[in-house]
Order: structure tokens, then sequence, then C-alpha cells
């Protein structure tokens, strides 16, 4: 089985990780464009096209399936990558866990990017599943550009502010960037108030490895091999860049299979 993923950037390797979980002999296939980023600011038609080069970059590795595992290319370029690619493999999109953060009753919080805050589909998203005033938009700006690039400094003072600006009820949080599930352990403690629990993280990660492991349909696990990893960086092969080691998931992905 092999497993393609697409993101602007490193926003992959929470769902790529995931994948590595569920099936270690899948081979991976990352495929990013972090000389584009942040694709956030950009216009639909531009994002689309810079999804759509990523998406052709990894069709070429003949993929089962294909992840976009990045929100903001899943609102503005996942109709387009379906109608380009469904015919060959499935694609599967990344959606924000509104429906089961609502499921806890609890206040919940949405993180996200300036330019997913308040976005139409967002809003649609709240009023499908957790209409009643319960949920309060966060928006991040520079922490996705932080993490992408591995920067402690920016990282800790995104989230700080952020955490400022999150209502001291929440219980809990989604993530509504893939970028900040690889810092879920910083965000969570700089929510916690003193004498406090943490709140409890939703990402999007696990529900979308396990849905692609799905639709690819593959075959039973083979318990003697270990998948391989190859990482497209605007279309050319390259190992994982450096930012990405930083990371748990990067360096889980790093020890269990070469990049080419």
């Amino acid at each position: 089985m092999k497993i393609a993923l697409l993101d602007s950037g490193i926003g992959l390797l929470p769902a790529a990780a995931a994948v590595r979980g569920l099936r270690p002999d899948a081979d991976l296939v990352l495929s990013s464009d972090p000389a584009s980023m942040p694709w956030g600011p950009r216009t639909s038609e531009d994002i689309t096209r810079l999804a759509l080069g990523a998406a052709e970059a990894a069709a070429a590795h003949e993929p089962d399936a294909l992840v976009v595992a990045c929100n903001t290319a899943s609102v503005h370029a996942l109709p387009t990558l379906r109608e380009r690619f469904e015919d060959t493999f499935p694609v599967i999109g990344t959606v924000p866990a509104i429906k089961p953060a609502a499921a806890f009753g609890a206040p919940v919080a949405i993180w996200a990017t300036p330019a997913t805050t308040g976005s139409a589909y967002q809003r649609r998203l709240i009023a499908e599943f957790a209409p009643g005033g319960n949920v309060h938009e966060v928006a991040c700006p520079g922490l996705a550009d932080a993490v992408q690039h591995a920067d402690e400094a920016a990282t800790e003072a995104a989230i700080a502010d952020a955490a400022a600006r999150t209502p001291a009820g929440v219980r809990v949080v989604v993530l509504g960037c893939t970028h900040y599930e690889l810092v879920g352990s910083r965000i969570a403690a700089a929510l916690t108030r003193p004498g406090g629990n943490p709140p409890t993280l939703l990402g999007s990660a696990p529900a979308v490895a396990a849905q692609a492991l799905r639709r690819a349909a593959g075959g039973p696990v083979d318990l003697t091999r270990t998948g391989e990893l190859t990482v497209l960086l605007g279309g050319v092969e390259e190992p994982l860049p450096p930012e990405a080691l930083a990371y748990a998931e990067g360096r889980l992905l790093a020890g269990v299979g070469a990049a080419r």
C-alpha cells in the first residue's frame, strides 16, 4: 500500500505519522511546496493551482490514496482535486474536528489561521455541528509559519497570544490547522490554568489517516517490512527538511523509513 499526502509544508507530518502508526508497512509519499507557503492569504485559484501541483507530483508515484493534509487546501481545492484524481485513487480532505468537539457539551475554541477564522466554510461547520453560541473562534496569526520554520521563540509567542484570547471556560480546543498538531502539548500547557486540568485538544490526523486506509483498501498488514518514505519538495525528491526533525512526528518518520 502507498499513501500520498500533500500540504504547503510540514503540516502533513501528523497525518503521515498517524498512517505510519496504523499501517507500518505502507509506503508514504509526502508532497509539499514550502517555497510557496503560506497558502492562507492567497486567492482560491492560486491555492488550487499550488495544491494541484503538489498532487500531480505525488500522483506520479502511483499512490493508492491521496490525503489533502491541509485545511486551507481542503477548503479551496478539494473539489478540483477530486475531479482530477478520483477516477485513479481516492482523495481524502481534512475537516476541523468541530463535530466531535461539540459532542463534549463544553465550551469549545477553534484555533485556526486568520484566513480560516470567520470564513464561510468554518461558519457553516459551526452552524451545522455546534449551533448555540458555545464555540469561540480564535485566530492564530503567525503560528503556522513559526511551526513551519521550527522557530521556538516565534512559536511560543504566537501560542501565548492566542491563549490570552481564548476564554477561560473553554475545555475543548479544535486545532483547525494541521501545523498546530505538531505543537499540541505546548498549546495545552499554555491553556492550562493554575490548579486546573489541561483542555482536550482535537486534531484531524487520526481520523484522516484511518479514512485514507479504509479508502485505499489494501491487503493485510505485512509485518516483515517497514514502508518507504519519499519526500517531494516542489516536486523534487529531497530528504526530510531539517525543520521536520524538530518534531516527534518527523523524527518518527525519519527513523522508520529513509528519505530517498
